[in-house]
């Protein structure tokens, strides 16, 4: 009964979430999931309210009637709290028994007027990020526990700061402070040393907090090490003037993993504070968020990494039904032979998926011409394909390797540090101790330009 009733919320979860998307080009907010859920499981506001420590008034005449009034114009019938789960168990039968010619004309989705050039992070209002099944919902959980740690990780442009970004709008959404910092826009003098790295964290941390920078008061060098430096100015400084948690978000973090002396330390200490957290309250308004597109490949001790603490989320590629979803909110309708060309050509890499279906959607080319070209210097992949010959011609051995990969039919064995480079360029598929290509693309162009 109990697995009967899970899947009957998780169809009409997806239901719902569909119906958004087709209708207003956006998928249901966290809260507004927990609303639907609280109400799915026979719920009063005041029970759904007491679960996620929102006010009962708030979730009922602003989330709750927000909620039913969408639903209500997407389903065009009058949806209520008692309702609304029959007429999504409808919904969704009928989206089952229908093909896909029932789903609303391509034009009344609001996304097709208003497509965005995929590059860079997908911005928060955008109809175009895609929801990666519980993931979101994992993280926004975890980072409301006390001195939590969520490590995001992925090949690049697989939606790693996308994600963090909406980690840290719900934290913020809950009255939490939140301070994102990228590692890549450090200056390099600052990354090669350990004590200019760490007062660089200290004042962006204060200054985005509107803190006072009190650096020159707390950093005793005649005594302290820096690591012990920028644990006191959080302990005594930074974490004890908030009321409320820090979320803080490391991203780019590997660019420290060519500085050992620096990110061995750092590392540490982040490891360090997550401890603290399980003895002590300052500590526990702490809780980081970190994205990196590998694991550090440095002998790090166990109980000083951070990499096998917290919570580790690894992003995926899309899934065909994440691919259709995309389509449509670009305006194609395709059918399963369409989808299943541009999978077998490009698999389901988030940023090659959109950037595929944003030239087709703007006319600059068709399904036919992309595929044909793909993998040519006149492609729309050329300067993506380009930035990672660029990589191995700086580096003979690793484009060696690879050329063994994208010219065997079968997985090739690889050293462990030829899979760890090639793995985080977001090249290569792993099999245990073997590697393939991601993705035709990735054959067809390397065996090409490595010969």
């Amino acid at each position: 009964m109990k697995s009967e009733l899970e899947f009957s919320w998780n169809k009409t979860k997806e239901s719902a979430d569909r119906i958004f998307a087709q209708n207003t080009g956006k998928y249901l907010s966290d809260i507004e999931m927990k609303v639907l859920q609280g109400s799915w499981e026979g719920k009063s506001y005041d029970e759904i309210a007491t679960t996620y420590g929102y006010s009962a008034e708030y979730l009922n005449k602003d989330v709750g009637n927000k909620l039913w009034h969408k639903l209500s114009e997407a389903l065009g019938e009058k949806i209520t709290k008692k309702n609304f789960k029959e007429a999504l168990r409808r919904a969704y039968e009928a989206e089952c028994s229908q093909s896909i010619q029932t789903n609303p004309p391509l034009e009344t989705l609001p996304a097709v007027a208003n497509l965005q050039f995929p590059e860079g992070s997908v911005a928060l209002d955008s109809p175009f990020y895609i929801k990666r099944s519980n993931i979101e919902s994992l993280c926004n959980e975890t980072v409301l526990k006390p001195g939590s740690l969520i490590r995001i990780k992925a090949p690049e442009m697989m939606g790693k700061t996308s994600l963090m970004n909406r980690i840290l709008a719900h934290a913020k959404l809950e009255k939490y402070h939140a301070v994102y910092l990228d590692l890549s826009a450090a200056d390099r003098g600052i990354l090669t040393n350990l004590d200019k790295f760490l007062r660089w964290l200290c004042l962006m941390v204060s200054r985005q907090l509107k803190l006072e920078n009190k650096l020159n008061e707390y950093w005793d060098t005649d005594i302290l090490g820096s690591n012990d430096n920028c644990t006191v100015y959080f302990e005594e400084y930074l974490l004890a003037e908030i009321e409320t948690p820090l979320v803080l978000g490391l991203d780019e973090v590997d660019r420290l993993f060519g500085y050992t002396e620096v990110v061995e330390d750092f590392l540490g200490m982040l490891r360090s504070w997550h401890e603290k957290a399980k003895i002590s309250d300052i500590w526990q308004k702490l809780r980081l968020v970190m994205a990196h597109s590998t694991e550090v490949y440095i002998p790090l001790d166990m109980n000083q990494s951070p990499f096998n603490a917290g919570v580790p989320v690894e992003l995926q590629e899309f899934d065909s039904q994440k691919i259709h979803d995309l389509a449509r909110l670009h305006g194609l309708d395709w059918d399963e032979g369409q989808l299943g060309e541009l999978i077998c050509a490009i698999g389901g890499h988030p940023y090659l998926v959109r950037l595929a279906m944003y030239e087709i959607s703007c006319g600059n080319i068709t399904l036919t011409q992309l595929l044909k070209n793909a993998a040519s210097e006149s492609g729309i992949y050329s300067n993506h394909l380009r930035k990672h010959l660029e990589i191995l011609q700086h580096n003979p051995e690793l484009a060696l390797a690879l050329k063994k990969v994208v010219n065997s039919a079968e997985p090739v064995e690889l050293d462990s540090m030829q899979i760890y480079k090639l793995h985080s360029m977001g090249i290569v598929r792993r099999q245990n101790n073997y590697v393939l290509p991601r993705c035709n693309l990735y054959r067809e162009y390397f065996c090409r330009v490595l010969g």
